[in-house]
């Protein structure tokens, strides 16, 4: 419903499977209920990977944004709203004259209206936004939005609009990979809503640290046995529940140095103290 002529080819559509919880094999597991609302087409038969997945009816009822929703609740004109603190008042002017001229749904089909760079502008921050609030992690790839310029009508240079309005996005270059973020998403550093595929997903990274931990102190265990047995060395019982001890402790402070090292991480980016 975002993209122009309600069709985007199956293989880029890949690229939003992760971000969006999409199942693998989504076009088995899904398609085949909703022959209502979509269909597999290929335009193209000579060309490699040209089959698009194509919108077969409009449900206005899905077509709302994530700002036309929030107004609506609010009994208010939608408008975008800055996330970042009052004393960015550079930036929160600029979001307001940004704001100054009226909101353009992300889900319009008025394409050929859209003609001033202004309003172009407008209409591609309302897309990533709306994109980004419907993934997941309200994050993603700017790689990956960037393949769907076309499609979305988004800008040529993608970071240059994303850094050009920071209240609503913050663009990460974290292990050399741009990202941007939606910033009205977080507090902090948490999710403000987590999804419950978010949420099973955490708590699968917990145990498998906890696994993981496990398995070393019985490999450590193990090992110490078999130093013993061959006489390489003798602890006493006291000493191996020192050490035990020392071990816990040296993980939780690692674990607490890596919790305060995001903390201070997160501030920079939201508390008031910055600008």
């Amino acid at each position: 419903m975002l993209s122009r002529g309600r069709r985007l080819q199956v293989s880029k559509l890949a690229a939003l499977r992760g971000p969006l919880g999409l199942p693998d094999d989504y076009l088995l597991r899904i398609l085949p209920g909703r022959t209502d609302l979509f269909r597999l087409a290929n335009p193209y038969p000579h060309r490699r990977n040209a089959a698009e997945l194509e919108l077969l009816r409009w449900v206005p009822s899905l077509a709302v944004s994530s700002v036309e929703a929030a107004a609506s609740a609010s009994n208010s004109a939608p408008q975008f709203t800055c996330s970042l603190p009052p004393s960015w008042t550079k930036s929160h002017a600029k979001m307001e004259e940004f704001n100054s001229t009226p909101y353009i749904s992300p889900y319009s089909e008025k394409w050929a209206v859209i003609g001033t760079d202004a309003d172009a502008e407008k209409r591609a921050v309302a897309v990533v936004h709306e994109l980004l609030s419907l993934t997941l992690w309200k994050k993603m790839s700017v790689l990956k939005l960037e393949h769907f310029r076309r499609e979305f009508g988004l800008a040529e240079d993608m970071a240059r609009m994303l850094l050009r309005h920071p209240c609503l996005f913050y663009v990460s270059n974290r292990y050399k990979i741009h990202t941007v973020v939606l910033r009205e998403g977080y507090e902090g550093s948490e999710l403000k809503e987590k999804d419950p595929v978010v949420a099973a997903k955490d708590r699968l990274g917990e145990l498998m640290q906890e696994g993981l931990h496990e398995y070393n102190q019985r490999r450590r265990a193990a090992n110490l046995e078999k130093k013993r047995r061959r006489g390489e060395i003798e602890i006493k019982e006291e000493e191996e529940e020192e050490e035990e001890e020392d071990d816990e402790a040296a993980a939780r402070l690692d674990s607490a140095e890596k919790r305060e090292e995001r903390r201070k991480f997160y501030k920079v980016l939201f508390n008031d103290d910055n600008h």
